[in-house]
């Protein structure tokens, strides 16, 4: 099968898409067929809960996001709950779920949204992208399912979609692909739909990339596009999209101070921004020397311990942790317990507060040696 004229792959800045003037009316009948209908924050209108869905998604799998959702809304059913809520509670029921840069964004938008909003989400593509942590396809895919705006969204789903289908050339997170992919998706959005409508083909696009047309194998025999797709018919879906150009991941590395008192511990609450912001954490050096000076100034005693090391992988770098193990000198304990950013708690109290995913499991790992 030849590959048609309009279709062969064109500069990203200046997409030709005649072909395919029917995306957007297939797309939407294989979502309301195929798509998914039963996810949690699906069948609403009501924009906190489709806000708090979309936040969380991003980057993160639908099956672990969502037992976080169903406790974000018992412990905040409303955006005024969560606004009024205290930085440590939201952050305590967001450890794990990682980039904990959203959920301080997502409580800060609360905060915005009923401070300067009224308690309303602004129903406008533009209104929502000024608020924080909304980009513009989280802002477009608020305003299409909430309001049933004509906006369309491009997530790394959408990306792989459009490169697949279009032929698109270059790697998707290069500033001049993405721009272009902004004008392909536009240009594809139903030019006479009704709301619903418009929520099926958002919610299609995501449905598509997230089942059918996957990363590591698409599944192109059910494909509505199999026929017109550039990479099912080139035989260039492992080829497209472009991969990240790589790059070597630098390493980093942390000393950590497990400081022991019986059976509790004491944690350290890191700065409000950076790398696992206010949450919950073993008090950290740079290195060994600078660890045994911390754990002196924490009131330990001399013997400092190593445990197994381990290595947890961030986005941009991996973090190769020495975790140490020291006691606790009782007469130096109140001084530290009058630090404001410094408990000391069982191991099963650790529910009750946002630690880290490494340092829990650390944790957890002691745990029959600590109780």
């Amino acid at each position: 099968m030849s590959v048609p004229a309009s279709k062969t792959a064109s500069p990203v800045d200046s997409p030709r898409i005649p072909a395919l003037s029917d995306f957007s009316v297939r797309l939407i009948a294989w979502q309301r067929e195929h798509g998914r209908h039963d996810l949690p924050w699906q069948n609403t209108r009501d924009p906190y809960r489709i806000w708090l869905s979309e936040i969380m998604l991003q980057q993160t799998q639908v099956s672990t996001v969502i037992p976080y959702y169903a406790r974000f809304l018992a412990r905040f059913p409303d955006v005024a709950a969560l606004a009024a809520a205290p930085a440590d509670d939201v952050m305590t029921l967001w450890a794990g779920l990682g980039y904990y840069t959203r959920a301080r964004n997502l409580h800060r938008c609360a905060q915005v949204v009923v401070e300067q909003h009224g308690g309303q989400f602004p129903n406008s593509v533009e209104a929502l992208a000024e608020l924080p942590g909304i980009g513009r396809s989280t802002a477009a895919a608020i305003a299409s399912f909430a309001y049933g705006v004509r906006a369309t969204i491009l997530d790394g789903n959408v990306k792989r979609v459009l490169a697949r289908v279009f032929g698109v050339e270059g790697f998707p997170g290069e500033k001049k692909v993405e721009n272009g992919m902004w004008l392909l998706a536009e240009s594809l959005l139903p030019v006479s739909a009704s709301d619903d409508d418009i929520s099926a083909y958002t919610q299609g696009l995501m449905d598509f990339g997230a089942t059918l047309c996957a990363r590591g194998k698409p599944d192109c025999v059910r494909c509505p596009f199999a026929a017109d797709c550039v990479a099912n018919v080139t035989g260039r879906q492992r080829e497209l999209p472009a991969a990240r150009p790589k790059k070597t991941v630098p390493t980093r590395r942390t000393w950590m101070l497990l400081l022991r008192d019986g059976d509790t511990v004491m944690l350290e609450k890191r700065p409000p921004s950076g790398i696992w912001g206010g949450l919950w954490s073993l008090p950290e050096a740079v290195d060994e020397a600078a660890l045994k000076q911390l754990a002196r100034d924490f009131g330990a005693s001399d013997q400092v311990s190593p445990l197994a090391p381990l290595t947890h992988v961030f986005t941009h770098f991996k973090l190769d942790i020495e975790p140490r193990i020291a006691e606790f000198d009782r007469s130096s304990k109140h001084a530290a317990a009058r630090d404001a950013d410094t408990v000391w708690i069982s191991l099963n109290e650790l529910d009750a507060y946002g630690v880290p995913a490494p340092v829990r499991k650390l944790l957890e790992g002691l745990q029959g040696s600590l109780i």
